[in-house]
């Protein structure tokens, strides 16, 4: 590694806290495995309650200060502790919950290339929406600049959803999330992403 490319990585991340992400910490992360490098961003999507975008539940579900009583969806989660490393609202606003060092608590039962328990070697991204329909342009921006930064910063190797590390248990980001788009904009080989998610877009 060249001087000038120490550099950038030294100004964009600070013990894996990236500088353009707002810190909302949560307290729900853990290590990770000795011998696990993050090398697979997986992408997931999310809103509180579903459909509604806007508010800060997203942030006090990530940060255990939701109040479960404001609204009957919040029953049917209660007392459930997860975490992201990094949520994009739909005006392409970036905060992020855990260090990207650390092992953050978003993909729960899993596997992907062979491996189980994504949580140890993936950076989780949440994109605020729902499953199935579009996301906002800004929010393709802030991700895609993020992804650059990932990149730049972590051996990554692919990019999933949530939907193909846990199938049949988890549908995000669905149909609405256009991989083609992300593909293009960070310049990465096919084989980087899920099978049939750039051929299906293609047709």
């Amino acid at each position: 590694m060249n001087l000038p490319e120490a550099m950038a990585k030294s100004t964009l991340w600070r013990d894996g806290w990236y500088r353009f992400a707002a810190e909302r910490v949560s307290p729900n992360y853990g290590q990770r495995p000795t011998e696990a490098k993050p090398d697979l961003i997986v992408l997931h999507c999310i809103s509180l309650p579903p459909g509604r975008y806007g508010g800060d539940e997203v942030q006090r579900l990530f940060t255990n200060q939701l109040d479960w009583n404001l609204h009957p969806y919040f029953k049917t989660i209660e007392g459930l502790k997860v975490s992201s490393h990094f949520y994009i609202r739909r005006h392409g606003e970036l905060m992020q919950f855990v260090s990207a060092d650390e092992r953050a608590w978003h993909a729960g039962v899993s596997s992907y290339r062979g491996r189980s328990n994504c949580n140890d070697d993936s950076i989780g991204i949440e994109l605020e929406g729902v499953e199935g329909e579009p996301f906002e342009d800004s929010q393709y921006e802030s991700l895609a600049g993020l992804c650059a930064a990932l990149l730049q910063r972590y051996p990554i190797t692919e990019i999933a959803g949530h939907e193909h590390i846990a199938p049949g248990r988890k549908t995000d980001p669905g149909q609405g999330f256009d991989w083609p788009r992300l593909q293009r904009a960070l310049g990465l080989p096919l084989q980087c992403f899920p099978s049939g998610t750039l051929e299906d877009k293609a047709r």
